[in-house]
Parts: structure tokens; C-alpha cells; sequence
């Protein structure tokens, strides 16, 4: 059966200007002072709310030291990859291969926009270090556990922690998967992982929570913008359907893996 496409190859001016003037907005209130100030005090409350029990609670400290490690982040990838190609979940089966490669050319225009962000914030005074590197309370992962550090690179504390690179990416995920999810039950399901996987960073003191929900926000908004009110992700899938083609057609002979929605998936784009 063939599905309407998930992209289409047009502009669309009006969620593109909003999208764009939302992001725009964020950075406008982060910047300014007084909305800078109030956000640094929010942020101060939520990081000893979030980090300080590390201190007390030997399961809170176990449970985010595991969550903090850099093999969690290739888990949290593969949870969310799962859930991106799961037929009939957010995406038709056939919907499935189209949605990856829309969501992978999304990803690069995250990584671009982040970059040129990245680099502007670095050349003013509004850069700022992680709270595990500012605050003195602060509880640090690394100190507790400095063997961990030393071999799975425990994350949590960074010199430039804005903008959250980790939650843009996470943030993107969800937004583009509630495009698209069809049910209440199914967009709470993509929100609270989301949240929960964002929480490490914020945790361990690697960000600071504007770092997320202002930054990570912010590059989100914009990337999903470009390339879903545009006629970017119509073309890069088509593109990417035509040149993978081959390979599927191999991987539909393998048992098994001739299974997977991915693999089974139609031309819907």
C-alpha cells in the first residue's frame, strides 16, 4: 500500500518563519540580562535539587554514574534508532526507511547549525563553564569514581557546556517523531524518554538546565525547520531511497533480516 510521503519537496513559510523566530526568541531572552540572571538562578535550584543527593543516596549516585558513561550514550542511541524504524509504531512499515534517512539528513543540519552557534557564543563573555566546574558543592562524578572516569570517560563537567549538544540531539528526536506520532499515549512515551535521557548531563553537572532548554531547544527548532519546511528532506531521501535501493535488495534475500521493517519498507518518502 502506498502511504502519502512523509516530506514534502516545498517550502512552507509559515512553520519555517515560526520555528526559526521561536529559536530566536530563546537565544533573545538568554541573552538578555535580566532573563540571564533569572535563568542562572533557576538553574542553581535545579542543579542542587538534581546533583546533591548524589551525595546521600548510594542508588541515585550508582544509577546516574551508569547513565553519565559514554557506552550509556550508544544505548540511549539504540533505544531511540529502535523506535525511529519500529513499523507501525510512529512510522507505517513502510514509512520506515524514508523516515531514517530524513531523520539522518535532520542531523546534519543539527550538527551544522550547532556549529555555527557554537562558535559565535564563543567569541562573547556569555559562554559559560558547567556547574560541576563553578559551583564548590558541586558532587563530581569523576572524583567519586575517578577509575571510571579514567576508562569510560564519565561526563560531568564541560569548559564550554553551551549549547547542549547532547539534548539538541535528543530534543530533535522527539520533535520529529511527534510530528508524526499518532496517539497521546505514543507522544508521552517520546517526551519522558527524551527527559530522562537529558537528565545525566544535568545530573552530573555537565550543563546547566538553559544549556537544554534554552540552547538544545533553540539548534532543535531551527534544524527541524530547515529541513522539514523545506524541500531539503523530500530531495536528501530521495536521494538516499535510490542509492541504498541495491543494498536492500540484497538484505531482502537474507532470512531474518528480510523481516525487519526497514528492510521490507516500500518507496513512501
Amino acid at each position: 500500500m502506498e502511504y502519502p510521503p512523509l516530506f514534502q519537496a516545498r517550502w512552507r513559510f509559515r512553520p519555517l518563519i515560526l520555528c526559526n523566530l521561536a529559536a530566536l526568541v530563546l537565544l533573545g531572552l538568554w541573552a538578555w540580562p535580566e532573563g540571564h540572571a533569572l535563568m542562572n538562578r533557576f538553574d542553581e535550584w535545579l542543579f542542587h535539587l538534581l546533583n546533591q543527593p548524589l551525595a546521600s543516596n548510594d542508588l541515585w549516585l550508582y544509577a546516574w554514574t551508569v547513565a553519565s558513561m559514554r557506552p550509556f550514550d550508544v544505548v540511549v542511541g539504540l533505544i531511540l534508532l529502535m523506535l525511529l524504524i519500529k513499523g507501525d509504531w510512529v512510522f507505517r512499515a513502510a514509512q520506515t526507511r524514508a523516515a531514517i534517512f530524513g531523520f539522518i539528513a535532520i542531523l546534519v543540519l543539527l550538527l551544522i547549525i550547532r556549529s555555527l552557534l557554537a562558535k559565535y557564543i564563543n567569541t562573547t563573555d556569555l559562554q559559560h563553564d558547567s556547574p560541576s566546574r563553578v559551583l564548590p558543592e558541586a558532587v563530581r562524578l569523576s572524583h567519586i569514581f575517578p577509575q571510571l572516569e579514567k576508562t569510560w570517560e564519565l561526563k560531568d563537567n564541560s569548559g564550554r557546556s553551551f549549547p547542549g549538544d547532547h539534548a539538541s540531539v535528543l530534543l530533535i528526536w522527539a520533535m520529529f517523531m511527534s510530528l508524526y506520532a499518532r496517539s497521546f499515549g505514543r507522544q508521552l512515551v517520546i517526551w519522558s524518554l527524551a527527559v530522562l535521557f537529558m537528565l545525566p548531563r544535568l545530573v552530573a553537572g555537565a550543563h546547566w538546565g538553559q544549556d537544554d532548554y534554552i540552547g538544545g531547544v533553540a539548534i532543535a527548532l531551527a534544524a527541524l525547520a530547515w529541513g522539514i519546511y523545506t524541500p531539503y528532506a523530500a530531495h536528501v531521501t530521495r536521494l538516499g531511497l535510490r542509492l541504498s535501493e541495491p543494498l536492500f535488495a540484497i538484505a531482502r534475500a537474507i532470512p531474518l533480516v528480510n523481516r525487519m521493517s526497514l528492510v521490507r519498507a516500500g518507496v513512501s518518502r
